[in-house]
């Protein structure tokens, strides 16, 4: 998962530098997070998660104070999460996890992405057998914890493995046991900087550096869509 891994993260450090683009997707997980569980995050494990990845991004306390506020608002818009599926040029896989208080407009935009690009939107629930769901959590490696003694700790709690990259770990387990694999660290006193879900490809690809061009210029489109969270693709 060596070169698979470099490429998502630069994708991420890429694609979601911009904090005029990061902040509004940040505020709605936060937002979908209040409305679902509750203001309070010792109540609510999921807003607790959400404010813990704004922050890991430099988020003010003031905008996520203002996006749990929207939430309980009287006129508090309702905001959707949906998924779609497609490919893209050259065959590569594309997985998309949207936020949008306008699902006409967003499949529109998502469909307008894929168009574009010589690709095309799929019926939904088609591409799942391609992509395993998966916990990744991320925290600040330190050599005063061993991680091959904490795998082991961890493995009842649904951990399957370990990546180090530079001066961070990240944790992977099964999306299942997203709850008690976040609990386990915290009950550990391992500060994280970040965890959510992600989509991992089962079967990556390698494309060329000229395939790369067209791909890449159709997940910009989609990524700075500030109604689309996330995108996964199958690339290696």
């Amino acid at each position: 998962m060596g070169r698979a891994f470099e490429y998502r993260r630069a994708s991420k450090e890429k694609r979601w530098d911009k904090m005029s683009k990061i902040f509004p997707k940040l505020s709605k997980a936060i937002t979908i997070a209040a409305k679902e569980g509750g203001s309070d995050p010792a109540m609510n494990s999921k807003l607790r998660l959400a404010i813990q990845n704004a922050k890991a991004e430099n988020m003010p306390k003031d905008n996520i104070d203002a996006a749990i506020k929207r939430a309980a608002g009287k006129d508090a818009e309702t905001i959707l999460e949906i998924s779609y599926e497609g490919k893209g040029p050259h065959g590569v896989l594309v997985y998309i996890d949207a936020a949008t208080d306008n699902p006409i407009r967003t499949v529109a935009n998502v469909k307008a992405y894929f168009s574009k690009a010589h690709g095309q939107l799929v019926p939904a629930g088609q591409l799942d057998f391609m992509f395993s769901r998966k916990v990744e959590i991320q925290f600040e490696a330190n050599p005063k914890i061993d991680l091959d003694e904490l795998e082991l700790e961890m493995i009842d709690a649904g951990l399957e493995n370990f990546e180090v990259h530079e001066d961070t770990v990240y944790a992977y387990g099964d999306y299942t046991n997203f709850g008690t694999l976040t609990a386990a660290f915290e009950e550990r006193n391992i500060e994280l900087k970040k965890s959510g879900l992600v989509r991992l490809p089962n079967t990556p690809v390698e494309f060329t550096d000229e395939q790369m061009v067209d791909i890449e210029k159709m997940l910009d489109r989609m990524e700075d869509d500030e109604d689309v969270q996330a995108v996964y693709t199958n690339i290696a």
